[in-house]
């Protein structure tokens, strides 16, 4: 089931940054009709940090009635005791699995972060996936620990590693590849971490250019390697200006409006982008084609 090419979705809001319901409920079928894989819901791209959790269990409602998708729920909270309530209430609504970071505020040392997962595990019988994510929290999650974590929790069925790191990422299929799904988090990974033998890939760029992302994988389960090549260098372009260059989710939502998506912009404190940046978002669209 978790394999393949998910969407971290954005969350779409209005002028007043209240909840899109009405495109949102649009982008569900947007990004089924881009034939991608699932979906995940309140991700770092769906700004999680940003939303009371009444808003996250409305959001989930409106993603499970809408997707015939497998849908990954965002779960992270910053105490354990509301992370497994998220869970348990996101289980409850119908999600086919729940993706958990570490906290974020207050790091947790790797004692700590292994009692978390394991208290969580242990309260929630649903599948987790593990979100290793230090560009927002710091932490990068020990590779000990996940083994430990894999081994003593049936549950813990998978993990997007977003380090970037495609050494982290060999290591964790050596260590854990037979036993859970082992997802790229970030874009400039994708190709090379399935030919080591991860599972799919949970990527930003997936909500400005669906299909290519599809493409991409297709032509690597097809053992097209030049032409997956290609995609993944054009893939890397994209992922370099709208990840990586400019404030993520602002910039991510700028391209998809370009694309003909109107889903508003980010919560502040987040801004819109200067003129100078999206002029640099609309080259690179152009260049690939997407507009």
């Amino acid at each position: 089931m978790f394999e393949g090419i998910f969407v971290p979705h954005v969350t779409p809001f209005d002028d007043r940054e209240e909840i899109n319901e009405e495109i949102l409920r649009e982008l569900v079928h947007y990004f089924a009709d881009a034939k991608l894989n699932g979906l995940v819901t309140l991700g770092s791209n769906g700004e999680f940090p940003y939303l009371s959790f009444e808003e996250k269990l409305r959001i989930l409602k409106i993603v499970r009635e809408e997707s015939l998708l497998p849908v990954i729920a965002g779960v992270a909270e910053n105490s354990t005791r509301e992370t497994i309530q998220l869970a348990k209430e996101a289980w409850d609504i119908g999600v086919d699995a729940v993706l958990i970071a570490p906290p974020y505020y207050f790091k947790p040392n790797k004692r700590e972060l292994l009692a978390h997962y394991s208290r969580i595990a242990y309260e929630v019988d649903i599948p987790i996936l593990l979100y290793n994510v230090p560009k927002f929290t710091t932490i990068n999650i020990d590779l000990d620990t996940i083994e430990e974590l894999v081994e003593e929790h049936s549950n813990i069925v998978g993990i997007k590693d977003s380090s970037g790191s495609i050494g982290r990422i060999a290591e964790l299929i050596r260590r854990v590849g037979d036993k859970i799904n082992i997802l790229a988090g970030t874009a400039d990974v994708m190709y090379p971490s399935w030919l080591l033998g991860a599972h799919g890939a949970v990527v930003a760029v997936a909500n400005v250019a669906p299909r290519l992302c599809v493409e991409l994988y297709n032509a690597f389960l097809e053992k097209k390697y030049e032409r997956a090549r290609k995609l993944q260098l054009m893939v890397n372009y994209l992922n370099e200006v709208i990840v990586k260059k400019y404030n993520q989710i602002s910039a991510i939502k700028e391209a998809m409006r370009m694309c003909g998506l109107e889903v508003g912009y980010p919560r502040m404190p987040a801004l819109p982008l200067d003129e100078e940046a999206l002029e640099d978002i609309e080259q690179v669209l152009l260049d690939i084609g997407l507009i």
